[in-house]
């Protein structure tokens, strides 16, 4: 779909993008095929989009013959897309908020793929629900803020490295990311824009108990960034188990949320729930 296109179908449909729900609509071809490409989707595997908006991403996932489920909070696009892929069997539209569905309904997610350009706005707990729920997606791919890519990619001691990076990396890896210039959307957005894959581990690193310990723990861990991690963890866990925890895993009495490894977070987390 090009930027032509699009202009032309918000025009006769009179349609004026609300900034509130982050509708920038990408419409540069190569850059939605390099998502499709990312997504490495294949004839018949299911995938779901959140905000297909005019359906460019949606056309090019019908196009590679997926079964894609598509949640569009935006009544005016839903009769734009009804028309638009009238004739398409393997498109399932849904007029719905999709992160209040994902907070609200648990659902197999396991076979399916993400590939989605995600309303900025909601973008970062839509990963998260997505990436914390029982059965999550095997694979993700989405378009978001540059800004949110870093915070997802970071490492540790690093201003970026966060609650964020750790809900994410705990069922998933970082596989691929690349930049989008703002000029491939319509209308440009104010920020820079990445699309990053993220992979599902292939086994799950905590128990279902020990996830629970580890959400509250980084959580908690990075309330306050700057105060040592200890005196913070002090308000849900006894003084002795944490010391026992600090000698145990060879930590830092000092040491701050930033300066711990996603793997300590884990070891500390199995620690805690035993």
């Amino acid at each position: 779909m090009t930027l032509t296109e699009i202009k032309q179908i918000l025009r006769e449909r009179n349609i004026r993008l609300t900034r509130s729900l982050g509708q920038n609509f990408l419409h540069d071809q190569n850059q939605i095929k390099r998502i499709a490409d990312a997504a490495e989707i294949q004839p018949g595997e299911k995938v779901l989009e959140i905000g297909p908006g005019l359906g460019p991403l949606t056309r090019e996932l019908l196009a590679r013959k997926a079964q894609v489920k598509a949640l569009e909070i935006d009544q005016r696009l839903i009769e734009s897309l009804k028309v638009l892929f009238e004739t398409s069997p393997n498109l399932t539209l849904e007029h719905v908020d999709a992160l209040k569905l994902l907070k609200k309904e648990a659902f197999d997610w396991s076979d399916w793929k993400l590939a989605a350009n995600l309303p900025y706005s909601v973008a970062s707990p839509i990963l998260v629900e997505l990436a914390l729920s029982k059965h999550a997606p095997r694979r993700m791919t989405a378009t978001l803020q540059s800004e949110v890519v870093d915070r997802i990619t970071s490492a540790h001691n690093t201003k970026s490295y966060g609650v964020l990076t750790l809900l994410i990396k705990a069922h998933f890896d970082s596989v691929d990311r690349f930049r989008i210039p703002a000029t491939c959307f319509f209308p440009e957005p104010d920020v820079e824009s990445a699309c990053v894959t993220l992979a599902r581990r292939p086994k799950p690193l905590l128990t279902d108990t020990a996830m629970i310990t580890y959400v509250s723990l980084v959580k908690l861990a990075f309330s306050q960034r700057r105060k040592i991690v200890w005196k913070l963890l002090k308000q849900r866990w006894k003084s002795e188990q944490l010391v026992q925890a600090q000698k145990q895993l060879n930590l830092d009495p000092m040491v701050r949320a930033q300066a711990i490894t996603f793997e300590q977070f884990v070891s500390l987390a199995n620690f805690l729930t035993h």
